[in-house]
């Protein structure tokens, strides 16, 4: 179990339990150490809906105006706004109060650059370093910054969303839409949107008062009451978003939830029918969109697990689409940002270009079987492990850019301590469950025995 008390900083940020490991003082200190880098400038901040994020704001903006920054308010926001509105608003960076997936009693700070990116392992344990010795100068009295309310911003979001794609297209197959916001940060954009595409929604918890009418993590096994209801209102689609919408997964017309893998990969395939060029994905994202892009001709490349990682690789292949296997598309026209509302645009387009109902869209994505598990297992005993990995399969191909990935003919095996959580991650993926099942037990078998 997680240790109640315990305070995890991973590349973009850091996350706690509130009152305990995530406290105001820590959040406070958080937002001075990174006010302290920006010298006084601008910055955005905003957050996801849960309750605890409404003290931490007022924790945060303290931080900050201490430092002499400008803050720029721009309320419950989902995380891609956040990114975009820094660059809009020319700002020196931004701070969502969010923690993502994590479950309601959890909260922390996400922090990004001035491009509107999530900071870099760099950046974050500079930042870091400032806040364990609070080694920074503070200004006098008169050096207090100052916060308002700037014009709003989401309008703008859902206008570079539709410059990607075709609003006549999508519009003239009047799709009904079953949008589910689980109460984050997500739902009033997605529904504006998605009217501005000219489709029906169906809402539910769209408001974002940050209380969970289901676990938040946007996946399979936390959807099975949801899911019906998208078969039962003669949805074409649904759509679930995490609380502070930075993932997208997905519900088949007939009531199915379908593996969030597909949402970046079918993103990518409408992605490279109009423009073809490189993509990037991270070490633990399914074949599939490493297939499509091989299919169109183009490049993929594969980074370290994290959005500032694939964001960096995209800027350095100049990748025209890139993401995680997550749920989380990015597309550099919108922003530098796992944007949910970009891959709803582009799912809506394929479906109305290709006139085909969207379980057949899923149906013809290559096929393959993926397992996602995670073990405790102490972080100095990861080394060994990796060791004993390697002996275990001699004739994979290696890579250690995170963790240890084990390429094989059909299969691959990822293993790596997780960036936001105490523990380590398993992933395989084959051709079918079974031969996934046997190599994710046969990789845990190792890895929990030392």
């Amino acid at each position: 179990m997680t240790e109640p008390n315990i305070l995890i900083v991973s590349v973009s940020g850091v996350r706690g339990i509130v009152g305990r490991g995530l406290t105001a003082d820590v959040a406070a200190r958080f937002a001075a150490a990174f006010g302290s880098t920006v010298a006084g400038k601008r910055v955005v901040l905003c957050r996801d809906g849960r309750p605890s994020g409404e003290m931490l704001r007022h924790a945060v903006t303290a931080g900050l105006l201490e430092l002499g920054c400008t803050v720029e308010n721009i309320g419950i926001a989902p995380t891609p706004t956040c990114g975009l509105a820094v660059r809009h608003l020319n700002a020196a960076g931004g701070i969502q109060i969010t923690a993502s997936h994590n479950p309601a009693p959890w909260n922390g700070l996400k922090m990004f650059g001035p491009d509107g990116a999530v900071l870099s392992a760099e950046a974050g344990a500079i930042i870091r370093g400032l806040y364990e010795s609070g080694d920074f100068p503070r200004p006098a009295w008169d050096g207090i910054g100052t916060s308002r309310v700037p014009p709003a911003v989401e309008g703008d979001h859902a206008r570079a969303v539709l410059d990607t794609v075709s609003v006549a297209t999508v519009a003239n197959q009047a799709f009904r839409v079953f949008l589910d916001a689980n109460a984050g940060a997500g739902g009033p954009l997605g529904t504006k949107l998605l009217h501005d595409l000219g489709c029906a929604v169906v809402q539910y918890e769209c408001d974002p008062t940050g209380r969970f009418a289901h676990l938040p993590e946007p996946i399979p096994a936390h959807l099975v009451d949801v899911a019906p209801w998208v078969a039962s209102s003669e949805s074409a689609v649904g759509f679930v978003l995490d609380p502070d919408s930075d993932r997208l997964a997905l519900i088949d017309e007939t009531g199915t939830c379908v593996s969030e893998e597909a949402t970046l990969a079918l993103a990518v395939k409408y992605r490279l029918r109009k423009d073809l060029g490189p993509v990037v994905i991270n070490m633990s994202t399914s074949r599939m969109s490493e297939d499509i892009a091989h299919k169109a001709g183009c490049d993929c490349h594969r980074s370290a697990v994290g959005e500032a990682n694939v964001v960096a690789l995209m800027r350095e292949t100049t990748a025209i689409i890139g993401g995680e296997g997550n749920g989380g598309v990015i597309d550099p026209r919108v922003g530098w940002v796992r944007d949910p509302f970009v891959g709803m645009a582009f799912i809506l387009s394929l479906m109305a270009e290709e006139r085909k109902p969207f379980s057949q869209l899923v149906a013809e994505l290559p096929r393959y079987a993926m397992l996602k598990t995670k073990y405790e297992v102490p972080r100095e005993k990861l080394s060994a492990a990796y060791d004993a990995l390697r002996a275990r399969w001699p004739d994979a191909r290696v890579n250690t850019v995170d963790g240890l990935r084990l390429d094989g003919p059909d299969w691959w095996l990822h293993v790596r301590g997780s960036n936001t959580e105490p523990v380590v991650r398993v992933i395989a993926e084959t051709p079918t469950e079974e031969q996934t099942r046997e190599l994710c037990d046969a990789a845990a078998a190792v890895v929990t025995s030392l």
